[in-house]
């Protein structure tokens, strides 16, 4: 709706486009994710769900930053504290599936598989490959023209 609160489309044709430019790239991305054999996660039925994940760890990230309030965040047991955030993103989405499940998610659901809801998101966040050291050649890498970042 616009500031009105009246439905209606107000985008302008240029913003339009460039958003189905940033969501046919984000998902091709996950069409390549193959959770089993032969099996792939499908970018188009997943899409909002993938968009919220993304979002959601992009304005984490930034909340998280804000909150130290321009002070380093402390090195705890060896693990910086943009290495924490990203742990406890992936914690989140824990789990283990039966394969006949997951082939029906993959069918069905219209959210990705929880691996790839760590994966997806932080493989399009630059601060993911310098917590990490994440180089080309790693399983997930993706070269900075290639990241998506919609909002």
């Amino acid at each position: 709706s616009d500031g009105d609160g009246v439905l209606r489309n107000w985008w302008t044709p240029a913003d339009k486009a460039n958003f189905e430019a940033l969501t046919t790239r984000l998902g091709a991305q996950y069409d390549q994710f193959e959770p089993l054999p032969g099996f792939h996660v499908q970018g188009g039925l997943t899409m909002g769900e993938n968009i919220g994940d993304a979002a959601g760890t992009a304005v984490g990230l930034e909340a998280y930053h804000l909150s130290l309030n321009g002070q380093p965040a402390p090195v705890i047991d060896g693990v910086t504290g943009d290495q924490r955030f990203f742990y406890g993103w992936a914690q989140v989405w824990q789990s283990k599936y039966r394969d006949d499940a997951l082939r029906n998610q993959i069918a069905t659901d219209p959210h990705s598989p929880a691996e790839f809801r760590v994966v997806g998101p932080l493989r399009n966040v630059d601060a993911w490959y310098d917590a990490f050291d994440v180089q080309p050649g790693s399983k997930y890498y993706l070269a900075p023209a290639d990241r998506v970042r919609i909002w």
